[in-house]
């Protein structure tokens, strides 16, 4: 049986930018029967995705005809509604944007640095401006090359609206020295967090797995091993509490999105954290905090709520990446870095030490 070729009367693709993959979810609607298997029409459909690649995506249950799961061998009908999940284009080059950066170390080997809120590490999901990355290659043209042309210079990461340090290598016999430390968990990293409530035990130990979260495909999730969850560790310290932290004129405000507003209310009160994680999952200390009861300030994702007091307005995750302590890739010198807190989190804990009237 002949292919037939790609209809040219198909709608547009429709994309939907994933928060917190590199994903990106496509829509679009069959407009007649079709002789092609799925697996073929959607490599049609998408041009950067091989025959195989799509294929793998189906069978990890990523591709949907009408809301069901299928099989590769499908044939689309007239009507079809397919949904899909994959990852997007890659990018040819990088454009150099002047994007501040708050520079806390640099020499010919690595850059350190205090990342601001609402900054994407690396272009992803079809945003290829306005990002770190973007900052770096304006910065200078030397970084290494181990993750890519897209990713220059990245060692780790840190959430979009997570503050604070990062490490960026120069070369690539830097980045596989520093990245070796990664791996062997020889590099400390301290956070600091405000969270909503006091716990009971004012330092103790989260010994709990985390893996994909069921429902919500950019949540993570306390999951048990058998399930798919990882190890993950992490040690929290109370460091300061906020007892009166309830002048007039103080809100707490839950999310737009319907999936956020179905988590329970948070705690009463608030507390100032110092969280050392032992392990390095994806939103692993937001999923910690949140499971034990006690979500981060204006992480409504996990349960946390939007604080307003007055003209001020905190809408992102209380959390900084506060220090970072490792060895120096050439000089085997152990170094200890920090970045000061952010403007917006100083002036929430400052809100929150006032007394009430």
């Amino acid at each position: 049986m002949i292919d037939e070729p790609t209809e040219p009367e198909e709608p547009e693709i429709e994309s939907d930018a994933d928060e917190s993959a590199d994903v990106e979810h496509l829509r679009f609607t069959v407009t007649k029967d079709l002789t092609r298997r799925i697996d073929q029409y959607l490599t049609d459909r998408i041009s950067h995705l091989s025959r195989s690649g799509v294929q793998r995506l189906i069978e990890e249950g990523l591709v949907k005809v009408n809301g069901r799961v299928i099989k590769a061998s499908y044939r689309p009908r007239d009507g079809d509604q397919i949904e899909m999940v994959a990852p997007p284009e890659p990018i040819s080059e990088l454009i150099p944007e002047p994007i501040p950066l708050d520079i806390v170390y640099e020499d010919e080997h690595f850059l350190a640095l205090n990342k601001q809120a609402d900054l994407m590490v690396h272009p992803a999901r079809g945003v290829w401006t306005g990002t770190l990355v973007n900052g770096l290659v304006h910065h200078g043209q030397k970084w290494s090359s181990i993750n890519g042309n897209w990713r220059p210079g990245i060692l780790h990461r840190l959430d979009r609206n997570t503050t604070g340090i990062m490490l960026v290598a120069k070369s690539d016999e830097a980045h596989w020295r520093m990245a070796r430390q990664f791996e062997n968990r020889t590099i400390q990293k301290t956070y600091v967090a405000v969270i909503h409530g006091i716990p009971e035990l004012l330092s103790d130990v989260i010994d709990l797995p985390i893996g994909r979260d069921r429902y919500i495909r950019e949540k993570q999730a306390v999951r048990k091993i058998e399930n798919g969850g990882k190890e993950a560790v992490t040690r929290y310290e109370v460091k300061e509490t906020f007892n009166n932290s309830d002048p007039s004129g103080q809100k707490l405000i839950q999310s737009a999105y319907a999936k956020d507003a179905k988590l329970p209310p948070p705690p009463g009160k608030f507390s100032f954290v110092k969280l050392s994680p032992k392990t390095g999952r994806t939103h692993q200390l937001r999923v910690h905090m949140s499971a034990t009861g006690f979500p981060m300030v204006g992480d409504t994702m996990y349960g946390g709520r939007i604080f307003e007091s007055g003209d001020f307005r905190f809408a992102r995750q209380a959390l900084h990446a506060f220090e970072i302590t490792f060895v120096h890739p050439v000089t085997l010198e152990k170094m200890t870095l920090s970045a000061p807190l952010p403007p917006d989190l100083s002036r929430l804990m400052e809100i929150l030490r006032t007394p009430s009237v």
